[in-house]
């Protein structure tokens, strides 16, 4: 119970630390998600050469999102509502965190290897989703969607790199 809280409250237990466990881009709206080992977050734009750094992607323009990030427990229980595993990079999202039971919903900065992103609001999925996978997963991810980043200061993430949340400012 205390791992869900923290993960759930981190500002009450410090500075948690998670780990990058995968990061999935493709080049275009509906492009299958590649997935990487590592990845230069530019500052201003996204992660080099992903659809949304690129405006590629399908979202509109008040709703742009430069880099996504879901948590490893929130696409466990996406799975469990569905019936059946999510397969890598089939969420669609760029970032997924292991050690978090949630992502950290409050403003701050998560600061991923070399880079600095700024939390942004909650990224839910929108109805695109299932016509590329072909069944409900919208449904499933529901709560468990993920946030939205902007990347405040460039540098390469790794697979394995340590996440920090930071609530004041940028670390």
């Amino acid at each position: 119970m205390i791992h869900r809280l923290r993960a759930w409250r981190p500002e009450w237990f410090g500075l948690p630390v998670a780990h990058l466990q995968a990061i999935h881009v493709c080049a275009a709206a509906g492009d299958p998600m590649d997935t990487i080992e590592s990845i230069e977050a530019i500052a201003g734009s996204g992660l080099r050469g992903d659809r949304y750094a690129t405006h590629r992607g399908h979202w509109h323009a008040v709703e742009s999102c430069p880099v996504t990030l879901i948590t490893a427990p929130e696409l466990q229980r996406a799975s469990q509502r569905r019936g059946r595993p999510i397969a890598p990079g089939e969420h669609r999202r760029n970032l997924v965190v292991s050690d978090w039971y949630r992502i950290p919903r409050q403003s701050g900065f998560l600061r991923i290897g070399e880079a600095v992103l700024k939390i942004g609001r909650p990224r839910p999925p929108c109805g695109y989703l299932n016509q590329l996978v072909g069944d409900n997963l919208a449904r499933a991810l529901g709560l468990d969607s993920g946030i939205c980043l902007e990347v405040a200061h460039s540098g390469i993430l790794r697979v394995g790199d340590r996440v920090s949340w930071h609530p004041g400012g940028p670390a």
